[in-house]
């Protein structure tokens, strides 16, 4: 049985949403505000979040950066009316696991849901067996996550530092933009966006003075690769 935390301030919704969970075998808590869904996550996190982003006060996506800064093992599912593309890519880029938009089918929530707690999104920190990876001049250091560059420390957001994780366990492999939605976003299909594209860009950004466009070398049509020389 799976702990899951509702965050919604529609009362309806949230009654709907935690018979559905609980019909489906979970265990489910429910937070009508924002700063209680936030102290429950933090106080006691469970093992998937369902996050409503517009509400007042503390909203989801104050919830979304916390979470993902101090429990970033903790999955997300955002369920929101604020459904177009700039906003599905936000949220999946600030974090999240995946969006589901409202009004949604509740087979669809449900399913999305069982894959979500099967495979949360979010590789272990030490999956590598160190606590440090090197390619080049570029160490990721995977408990701080941060990035070196030489002498120079780059902080990474959660998504920079999955990305670059899977490119440096595959290193001199091309990883197709499938492969990397799929691992590094949790996507089991194209969600039809450009955020694998926009996290390469912002990690060249971040490399600085490194040769990046040889370093993190685009083939075109079908990925990325992270070239050791």
């Amino acid at each position: 049985m799976s702990r899951i935390l509702v965050i919604d301030d529609e009362p309806d919704l949230v009654r709907f949403v935690r018979r559905a969970l609980e019909t489906d075998g979970h265990q489910v808590q429910v937070a009508l505000d924002g700063a209680d869904g936030l102290r429950m996550a933090m106080t006691e996190p469970p093992e998937l979040i369902v996050l409503d982003l517009l509400m007042p006060g503390v909203d989801g996506h104050a919830i979304l950066s916390a979470m993902t800064k101090s429990h970033p093992e903790v999955p997300i599912l955002v369920l929101s009316a604020v459904a177009d593309l700039k906003a599905r890519v936000e949220v999946l880029d600030a974090g999240a696991v995946d969006f589901v938009a409202k009004p949604f089918a509740v087979r669809e929530l449900l399913a999305r849901v069982r894959t979500r707690l099967r495979h949360p999104g979010r590789p272990p920190l030490n999956g590598s067996g160190s606590d440090r990876m090197q390619v080049g001049s570029v160490t990721l250091d995977v408990t701080a996550r941060t990035m070196n560059v030489g002498e120079r420390t780059v902080p990474l957001s959660q998504r920079e530092f999955q990305l670059l994780r899977h490119l440096m366990t595959r290193v001199d492999r091309v990883c197709t933009r499938q492969e990397l939605l799929s691992e590094v976003w949790g996507y089991a299909f194209d969600p039809s966006t450009n955020v694998v594209d926009v996290c390469v860009a912002r990690l060249r950004h971040k490399l600085g003075g490194e040769p990046t466009e040889t370093m993190i070398r685009t083939v075109r049509n079908v990925g990325y690769q992270l070239q050791s020389g």
